[in-house]
């Protein structure tokens, strides 16, 4: 039997001034659900999520709350005026938690709580506002971009701590790791609707594409065809999730080669073959070492960066990134060892601070310095189309700044950036503040970028996405150089046979299969067989659950016919595994050829 709601809204309607924002939405919590908050940046989820916290209240419909649930939000922002250390900022207001339980999480989550509030980090603050909601002992926790700022190690902790949480909570973020981990359903704001779907953000993007094709086979029986085409030529989710399908393909390939270059012998090839090197090396460090008083941060680091690498730079707070992207750009001198830049070599440098961004200039100035054109990399286009290729509305061409969302200013950042002539782009945590789609957008536009990226992010499913090598520093001063992303980093790392201790868990977990031999000469004839037939294989599990995905994507299934909702959502959890599995195989095998 289910749970009664621990909160509920009913025909919930909100209106800005120049239209409603939503209306007529009504949903409820129980006290168990792990939801997703899903939505373009723009849509409401803020607001939402505060109009939930009964933050905000609403022009229409009626909020219910079970007496005595204790909701409490973690802010994207949170406010620390007022608040000389952060160990204030957590005991401020009539409903600060018990100071003991502020400090037990605190030491967990590794933070000094008396560090002064207008000094500290993005992360310092991020993670004194987490002390502080999760000391609360809340039934209801609302999480607004609660990675943003945080390390590895930060993440890998909160994941572990909302895995075991006995409350329910609501969260948006753009993490597609930690939400496809920890989410049970799913909530899509989209166009002043909401809707709602019992499968976890795993699923979101296959449901996502079965609507929009169910309203495009809609709208030509009503004819009104041109007004979707125009829906889906701004935001071309399905295009665009398709061409970085084959961006992935381009991706596992360069992974492949650069793995090749990687082994001793073929770096041996590299050293011997110098003048090829010296055309297509952009940045090469040999043997260097950084330390900064008794501690050294970096030891004995050597690689050449090729032309067209993705360099992605991982590891916790402290461990030394930005000291070695300082290195690999020439900004920071090592203390032995040398660091050799291409002459040719101009570089881009985007970071967390957004700092280009005035408040009183207008778009037209960031992107276009005033003018109707854009010169993108010699190409002159004009601004509105621009605007249009990184998802604005050509109308916001004359808004301030001051008034974009955390979301359109990094946006904007992007598409200023992106436009001048570089041969070397610099990201520092590129991915806060975007929602999904833009995401997709930035993958889209690095795996289009002719020059060399290196890039310093936490967000491990947007790693995986985009680079080809990966430097992993664990703060002892030793780098791994790891050919592919993070996830191939953390193979490396964990032994076969190493089980990840996680608190709370206790369920004995099977070993993982033995990785593939290593086999010289051809493949077998099973693998040639396997070679060659599991990408249509692939394709059709795809297929498979993209139709099973629409059917859950109606909701009177679960009412209707309980049986074969069930019998559905079980395929789709061996459909979606046994994908994984194939495309797992398929990648071996294409490393046993490349090989």
């Amino acid at each position: 039997m289910a749970s009664a709601p621990i909160l509920s809204w009913e025909g919930l309607g909100l209106n800005q001034g120049t239209g409603w924002l939503f209306r007529d939405l009504s949903f409820s919590i129980a006290p168990r659900d792990r939801l997703a908050l899903i939505g373009r940046n723009g849509a409401g989820k803020s607001t939402l999520l505060r109009l939930i916290a009964g933050s905000v209240e609403g022009d229409a419909g009626q909020r219910s709350v079970q007496p005595g649930t204790r909701v409490v939000t973690l802010e994207q922002e949170p406010d620390f005026s007022g608040c000389p250390t952060l160990l204030d900022y957590c005991l401020k207001g009539p409903d600060a938690p018990p100071r003991h339980e502020i400090e037990s999480i605190a030491g967990q989550l590794g933070i000094d709580l008396s560090r002064v509030s207008a000094s500290a980090s993005g992360g310092e603050r991020r993670r004194a506002a987490i002390c502080r909601a999760l000391a609360s002992e809340p039934d209801l926790l609302l999480l607004d971009e609660p990675t943003n700022h945080l390390d590895l190690d930060a993440i890998d902790w909160l994941e572990s701590w909302l895995q075991r949480y006995n409350g329910a909570f609501v969260v948006i973020s753009h993490d597609r790791t930690f939400l496809t981990r920890l989410t049970k359903a799913t909530l899509w704001l989209d166009r002043g609707s909401l809707r709602r779907r019992e499968i976890g953000f795993g699923g979101y993007e296959a449901w996502e594409d079965a609507v929009y094709a169910e309203e495009a086979r809609a709208a030509e029986r009503i004819d009104a065809k041109l007004k979707i085409e125009e829906h889906w030529k701004e935001r071309g989710v399905t295009a665009r999730r398709k061409r970085n399908m084959g961006r992935l393909e381009k991706l596992y390939e360069m992974r492949a080669q650069r793995a090749a270059m990687l082994t001793p012998q073929g770096v041996a090839k590299m050293a011997i073959a110098s003048d090829g090197s010296k055309t297509k090396s952009v940045i090469v460090a040999d043997h260097i070492v950084k330390r900064f008083g008794d501690r050294t941060v970096i030891k004995d680091f050597s690689l050449r960066i090729q032309r067209g690498d993705r360099i992605g730079l991982v590891g916790g707070n402290g461990a030394g990134k930005t000291t070695l992207l300082k290195m690999l750009t020439g900004e920071l001198q090592p203390d032995e060892g040398t660091v050799t830049l291409a002459q040719t070599l101009s570089g881009v440098v985007i970071d967390q601070q957004r700092s280009l961004l005035a408040p009183d200039k207008r778009v037209r100035d960031i992107v276009a310095e005033g003018s109707d054109w854009v010169d993108v990399r010699g190409v002159r286009k004009h601004i509105h189309g621009y605007l249009k290729d990184f998802l604005f509305d050509p109308g916001l061409v004359e808004a301030r700044v001051g008034t974009l969302s955390g979301g359109e200013r990094s946006r904007l950042l992007l598409a200023r950036e992106f436009a001048r002539f570089s041969n070397l782009l610099v990201l520092d945590e590129p991915t806060n503040d975007l929602d999904l789609e833009t995401l997709d957008l930035l993958q889209e536009v690095i795996a289009d970028y002719d020059g060399t990226v290196l890039i310093v992010s936490h967000d491990r499913d947007f790693l995986d996405r985009t680079v080809t090598v990966t430097l992993g520093l664990d703060g002892s001063g030793k780098v791994d150089i790891v050919a592919g992303g993070y996830a191939d980093w953390q193979r490396q790392r964990t032994p076969a046979n190493a089980v990840k201790a996680r608190s709370g868990e206790t369920a004995e977990r099977a070993p993982p299969p033995p990785p593939m031999p290593q086999r010289k000469g051809k493949l077998s004839y099973k693998d040639q067989r396997d070679y060659e037939l599991l990408p249509a294989r692939i394709e059709q599990l795809e297929a498979e659950m993209v139709k099973l995905e629409a059917m859950l994507a109606d909701p009177a299934l679960y009412t209707s016919d309980p049986k074969r909702f069930a019998q559905c959502t079980a395929a789709l959890d061996k459909a979606r595994a046994e994908k994984d599995a194939a495309e797992e195989r398929w990648l071996e095998l294409a490393e046993m050829v490349e090989g």
